[in-house]
């Protein structure tokens, strides 16, 4: 009788265990209000062109208590809200000589593992543009976290990569100088 009590009471206190470890994983929706990516690529070598794309939606797990391999993003960017400021520029961008929105109407980053700890570090996954999918590494640096006015919780992180152009079959004639460009995301989430 003792003994069956004894392990149904380490058989409990194991399921409580690990109800408590899946409690502590954040789990956090990116706010499209004050997320978003940036971009900057040389224009034929005589100046930089710097534009973003306006929504970004996904979800992140930020759980630095769990280890390196408890962090995971997945960012969805609607390629149509490409933005440089310039109308005709914008619809250029939009057809088929670069994202070809009709056709690929999403950019998608999930990632796929994670190294370093809970200030940054390099965030592996797979990105898909315009309909290629290639392995990239983005560079994250945690900007802070917190509680907000609303009586929700935030995180917030800043990514940087280069991506090459031809890489995801974008390789429309910008001169030798803008075969890559400098990407930033900028990702708020709030905790839910």
């Amino acid at each position: 009788m003792l003994r069956s009590s004894v392990t149904a009471l380490a058989g409990a206190g194991l399921a409580l265990a690990m109800t408590a470890g899946l409690a502590q994983a954040a789990e956090y929706e990116i706010d499209p209000a004050h997320s978003f990516v940036e971009f900057k690529i040389p224009h034929l070598g005589f100046s930089i062109m710097d534009g973003r794309f306006n929504d970004v939606s996904g979800t992140f797990t930020y759980a630095p208590e769990q280890g390196a391999g408890a962090q995971a993003i997945t960012v969805v960017i609607p390629t149509a809200s490409v933005d440089t400021n310039h109308a005709e520029r914008d619809k250029h961008l939009r057809g088929e000589d670069f994202l070809n929105v009709d056709e690929y109407p999403e950019a998608r980053f999930v990632s796929t593992g994670f190294t370093g700890d809970e200030s940054g570090g390099v965030m592996t996954g797979d990105l898909t543009l315009h309909g290629v999918t290639k392995p990239i590494e983005i560079e994250v640096e945690k900007v802070g976290e917190g509680d907000d006015p609303w009586g929700g919780y935030r995180a917030g992180f800043i990514g940087t990569t280069t991506l090459d152009r031809n890489d995801f079959g974008i390789s429309y004639d910008l001169g030798p100088a803008a075969e890559t460009v400098d990407m930033t995301l900028m990702i708020e989430g709030v905790r839910q």
